[in-house]
């Protein structure tokens, strides 16, 4: 080794011993006493622009909001497109994505999970009048679905042909144009899309047999244990208390078109038994 190398090890040697260790992601949203959300951009009932207030509005957004105020700091929401949920908070520019998040191997090796707070499915629906009656009918099919979505990912699964879309309404419209046989969404939203089908549009039904089952968390960059010990302690707190019943009936429970009850409990997602998908 030469002189120049002993002095450029030695340097680094020095840098290293100065620099002060990175702060965990916590320490910063206390300090800017600003919690920073990823949500859907405009996935009704989960995330979209209130037509009155053109507010962001749904689900993610009242849990964003939920959480901020356990930490005692402010929500801001930032709404990103389907694809965007992992790349904006593995690259920084928010601090959660609180976002519909299905856990994926894929993900979960770019990001962290936090304890899941309901299990979701994919679910197909078609017209009426379509012939299949489950899911392995329509392998080779083409099915319609949001890109970047473990809807998209369940499609592929399925041997099925994706055709993908920015948002579920235009994925949804392929099949009422005939673009697509069926579309694949989450029960939420493809219970909505039926209903609204008896009374407008070519009509359509639900296919019995989930896609997939996928566990929903919210993503945080890795290397960050004390937010992800943090954000686990709230959602528990926020799950004991009812909270999160209280804002999943407000948007999604038996008053509403979607008509579904949460029975979920925030747990470890080492105590769910599931098909983790790629």
């Amino acid at each position: 080794m030469n002189w120049k190398s002993l002095t450029l090890t030695a340097l680094l040697a020095g840098a290293s011993a100065i620099s002060p260790a990175r702060a965990d992601q916590l320490d910063t949203i206390m300090s800017a006493k600003t919690l920073r959300c990823a949500t859907f951009a405009d996935v009704p009932p989960f995330a979209s622009p209130d037509p009155a207030t053109r507010e962001m509005a749904g689900f993610d957004v009242d849990l964003c909001h939920a959480i901020a105020a356990e930490l005692g700091v402010k929500a801001e929401v930032k709404p990103v497109s389907v694809e965007a949920r992992v790349p904006e908070v593995k690259l920084g520019r928010v601090d959660i994505t609180v976002a519909n998040l299905a856990y994926t191997l894929n993900r979960a090796e770019q990001i962290q999970f936090s304890d899941p707070y309901y299990l979701a499915k994919e679910m197909l629906i078609v017209p009426a009048d379509d012939a299949g009656q489950k899911k392995s009918d329509y392998e080779g099919q083409r099915i319609a679905s949001t890109k970047g979505s473990t809807s998209e990912m369940s499609i592929k699964l399925n041997k099925s042909e994706p055709l993908t879309f920015q948002d579920t309404a235009s994925a949804y419209l392929a099949v009422q144009q005939g673009k697509a046989r069926g579309m694949v969404a989450n029960t939420m939203t493809t219970t909505k899309f039926v209903n609204e089908s008896k009374t407008k549009g070519k009509e359509m039904r639900m296919i019995p047999d989930p896609m997939l089952f996928q566990p929903i968390g919210i993503g945080m960059a890795k290397d960050n244990p004390a937010l992800t010990a943090k954000i686990n302690e709230v959602l528990r707190k926020l799950d004991t208390s009812g909270e999160i019943n209280k804002i999943w009936d407000k948007w999604l429970g038996p008053d509403t078109e979607y008509k579904m009850t949460r029975a979920d409990k925030v747990v470890p997602l080492s105590e769910l038994k599931f098909d983790p998908i790629p």
